[in-house]
This record gives structure tokens, sequence and C-alpha cells, in this order.
């Protein structure tokens, strides 16, 4: 993508341009670094220099990231890289701002910012590594792990029931929910694209393999395509190796997996993303509590809904109609106030 270089030249922006000068160091293997590559190929596409993106990160493996991009980023509290972005995107909207967390930093210490900032409609991207581990302490059981998980913290089996991310976001009413995987760059690449076009908050979780505490936790959709259930919006979703299988709607408004040649092709769901209300997606994204068969991945939902950092504007704008300059002076000295003298 081409930008001013302040001396009046273009300045081309390649892959090359968002690698920063730190050394990676994630486990080899890792599934970050996947995704590190697809962010920083990405990134040329979106026409926005680099002092104008934001990184913001919380704590874990995945928050390592904002020292591999070359753009302005922080390495944050943890759970609240949600809340930080907020605070920047609303301050600074000339900013794209994005968020790397993980299942762990988003889900537990970190799970009420996120459903604020989604519900907030905020103009921020999140990104959540899921592994279904915590990975930077050494393999504990996280949020999404599944139930009977045995791990260091859990000898004899977790027994907690798991988010199940997509559903979360949903049920918080994010206004663009989609699930990618860290080793398809070309899918990866295509939902980012989506993301970093809507308007408002972006939910993005991405399926990434920790081969050290949890490795081949999403094999099944990792290594067997046709496990993969590929959502296009307009399209019926149909899978498998040959398009043999699909998926209806119930009476109750659940889906269900089917052979298409048991039910017709007519049958079938059409995936609408730009849906207004939120059901379809919701009962898309219970078809696979975990990825241990056929999962859908692409983008289960993308609606239109006023901005929070827009309407914040428009409210300050009014407030300073209505006030005129303001005085400070004024303001502090409104209403009950007193002076305690010191001795």
């Amino acid at each position: 993508m081409t930008h001013g270089n302040g001396n009046g030249r273009p300045l081309q922006l390649t892959a090359k341009d968002f690698k920063s000068d730190q050394e990676v160091r994630w486990c080899p293997g890792c599934g970050d670094y996947a995704i590190l590559s697809a962010l920083q190929s990405f990134m040329p596409e979106l026409g926005i220099p680099r002092e104008r993106l934001v990184f913001i990160s919380g704590i874990g493996c995945a928050a390592r990231f904002p020292y591999y991009m070359e753009t302005y980023g922080m390495h944050s509290i943890h759970g609240r890289a949600p809340a930080i972005a907020t605070g920047l995107s609303v301050s600074r909207p000339d900013l794209s701002v994005w968020v790397v967390t993980g299942d762990g930093d988003a889900l537990s210490i970190g799970g009420n910012h996120l459903i604020h900032a989604l519900r907030r409609n905020v103009n921020i991207k999140i990104l959540l590594f899921n592994n279904q581990i915590y990975g930077l302490t050494k393999g504990q059981y996280s949020p999404t792990s599944e139930l009977g998980k045995v791990t260091k913290s859990t000898p004899m089996g977790s027994l907690d029931y798991p988010f199940n991310p997509i559903s979360l976001a949903l049920g918080a009413e994010a206004t663009f929910a989609a699930r990618s995987i860290d080793t398809d760059k070309r899918h990866l690449t295509e939902v980012l694209r989506k993301a970093s076009a809507h308007r408002g908050a972006a939910f993005v979780e991405i399926y990434q393999n920790c081969n050290v505490y949890n490795d081949g936790a999403f094999d099944a959709v990792r290594e067997q395509r046709e496990n993969r259930i590929v959502l296009e919006h307009g399209r019926r979703i149909r899978f498998g190796a040959d398009g043999e299988r699909g998926v209806i709607q119930r009476a109750d408004g659940s889906c269900e997996l089917v052979d298409v040649a048991d039910v017709g092709e007519e049958a079938l769901v059409v995936h609408d993303e730009n849906q207004e209300h939120p059901s379809l997606a919701f009962a898309l994204s219970r078809l696979a509590h975990t990825p241990h068969g056929p999962t859908p991945i692409g983008v289960f939902r993308n609606v239109d809904r006023p901005v929070y950092d827009e309407l914040m504007q428009e409210q300050l704008a009014s407030a300073a109609q209505l006030s005129g300059e303001g005085d400070l002076e004024a303001l502090l000295h409104d209403g009950d106030t007193w002076r305690v003298d010191g001795h």
C-alpha cells in the first residue's frame, strides 16, 4: 500500500515493514507464528500508516504480539486490554485499534471487559487466540478447556463446563463475530479483511495450537478439512470431502447436521451473516461446542449498529454547544465546596 514518506515520494509498505526488530520468542511450532505472519502480510492492505495502527494485549503467550508488530502497541494488564483499547479508541478515533488476547486472558479475569466492549460496540478489533489452555503459566486448564481436562491444576479432570467464545460474543450482542484457524492463512486473511472493514467491535476467535501443553486440540478441524463447515454469506451450508453433508434448521430454531442426500439441497440453511436477529448465528455456533468434529468457521454475524465512539463524539459536541466554551475554574467551585486550612 502506498503512503507519503514526508518528502513527497510514495512509500510502499509491505509485510516486512510490519516486522519489528524484536526476536520472536514463542515455543518452536507454536500457532502464534502463523497468526503473526498472516497479520503482518495483511496489514499493508489496510492503507493505514503504521503510526495510526495500535496493538494492545493483556497477559499470556498471545500478549507478546505488540512487540513483534512495527506499529504502536502496548503490553497491558491481565484481562484489561479491551478496557484500555476502549479508552484509546474513543479518545483517538483516527487510530485503528486492535486487541490481541487469549482464552485465559479474555474469558477468565478479562471476561467482564470483553463483554462490555462488545455490547457497547466500541470501534476495536478483538483477536482471541484460543488454545484451550494456559500456556504462559505452564499448562493449567482455561475457560475453554473441555470438561474432564486433566492438567497440573486439575489432576483428576476439570469440573468446569467450557465457554463457547462465539456463543459468548453473540450473547453479548457483538455486531461482528467470526472464527478461523491459525494454519489456514487464506481463510484467516479473509476473516481479518472483513473484521477490519466492520465499523464497531469485531470479535475473531482463532483456533491456535499449543504444541507444548495442549498439542492437537484442534486437529479434527486443522488437519481434517472435511470437518470444516465453511460459512459463506448467501450460500447454502454444505461441507464434507464432496459437499455431501449439510446444515438444516429445526422447528425449534436449532441447527442439525445432515446428509444432503437424505434431505435434499433445498432444505439446507442459506447462511446470512447480515441477519439482524442473532438467532441463526447463535444456532450455528452451537453445532460444535468444542472442535472435535464438524465445526463452523467464517463470519457468523456482521451487522450495522451505532458505534460507541461516534455516539460519544456526538454527545460531546452537543454538550459543547449547550454549555459554550466551558470554565474549568467555575466547574471546580460549583455546588457544595469547602476549604481545609492546614496548620
